[in-house]
């Protein structure tokens, strides 16, 4: 039977790989003035959100989640088709995502009793969910079954990671991420947190003096949970996730291939892309979030 992979938008996959893939990208929705709410990317393209962002740093933006409507307009076109749903959603921790497909899952399948789809919480966000979703696209390419996609990324999700840090704390407080005196003595400090997501939720992994101190520590986090695991080189499908800062990013990304590379992980350029991480998440981190997405690879 033919499928169609769907996700939500915190996967942050750049518009242009979507639409060469045939992916579907159900929005989230940002708003500035916790009134007028619009799409990301069709309506509030990511550039023009993180300038935003920078420009007024006292304003701190919210994002909200699709509608039923949003993804039962999504599924059944699909399954009109005659075709299968994958659908792979946010993290159920960071926001109600999944239950907006869930519930349009069941709609749908009033009027069309026999479509096949499925909802599943990834148990990541950002960029991570996306190379998820590019683990599923390849299967999709390498024509495995809708059963054998399923049951592949199900096998695989519990060894996603995301390590990362941010640019302050201000925005994971504000966004209730974090506990509140963690975030005081954030602020009065000046350091910068270290920070793990591990099946759908984040976790405190150290601190940082400086942003320079806090991206080796990244690298560190990374390199130990390859080894934790005894990842050998190209078993993981490893990305950076950055945010306003692409200068920065790429110099990240470079300095992550030579650390790998000395510490006996092979790996190319290619084999490290980097993917802007988009507004569903950094209404959050703030506009210079940092890190790697890395998971096992399904094939």
């Amino acid at each position: 039977m033919d499928y169609k992979i769907v996700t939500d938008g915190s996967c942050d996959l750049p518009p242009a790989f979507c639409q060469e893939k045939d992916i579907d990208v159900v929005p989230f929705y940002v708003s500035f003035d916790s009134e007028t709410y619009k799409k990301e990317i069709a309506e509030m393209p990511i550039r023009d959100f993180y300038e935003q962002m920078v420009s007024d740093p006292t304003t701190f933006p919210k994002s909200s989640m699709p509608s039923v409507q949003d993804y039962a307009d999504v599924f059944l076109p699909i399954v009109k088709e005659g075709k299968a749903v994958i659908c792979i959603c946010i993290t159920t921790k960071f926001s109600g995502s999944y239950q907006s497909a869930m519930n349009a899952k069941e709609m749908v399948l009033e009027s069309c009793p026999d479509a096949r789809i499925t909802v599943m919480d990834s148990t990541m966000d950002t960029v991570l969910q996306g190379i998820f979703v590019i683990e599923a696209i390849k299967m999709y390419e390498a024509k495995l079954s809708y059963e054998e996609v399923i049951e592949r990324l199900e096998a695989v999700k519990h060894t996603g990671r995301i390590f990362f840090t941010v640019g302050n704390i201000d925005y994971l407080k504000h966004g209730g991420r974090i506990g509140k005196l963690a975030g005081i003595a954030g602020s009065m400090l000046g350091i910068r947190p270290l920070i793990t997501l591990k099946e759908g939720e984040i976790f405190p992994s150290g601190l940082a003096r400086s942003r320079k101190k806090s991206l080796e520590k990244v690298y560190e986090l990374l390199w130990q949970y390859l080894q934790e695991v005894h990842a050998v080189s190209g078993e993981y499908s490893i990305c950076v996730g950055y945010g306003y800062d692409i200068e920065e990013a790429e110099e990240f990304r470079r300095g992550a291939v030579s650390y790998l590379n000395t510490k006996g992980y092979t790996i190319t350029d290619a084999e490290l892309p980097k993917y802007q991480i988009g507004a569903t998440i950094s209404v959050h981190t703030g506009p210079y979030p940092l890190g790697f997405g890395v998971i096992k690879k399904s094939m």
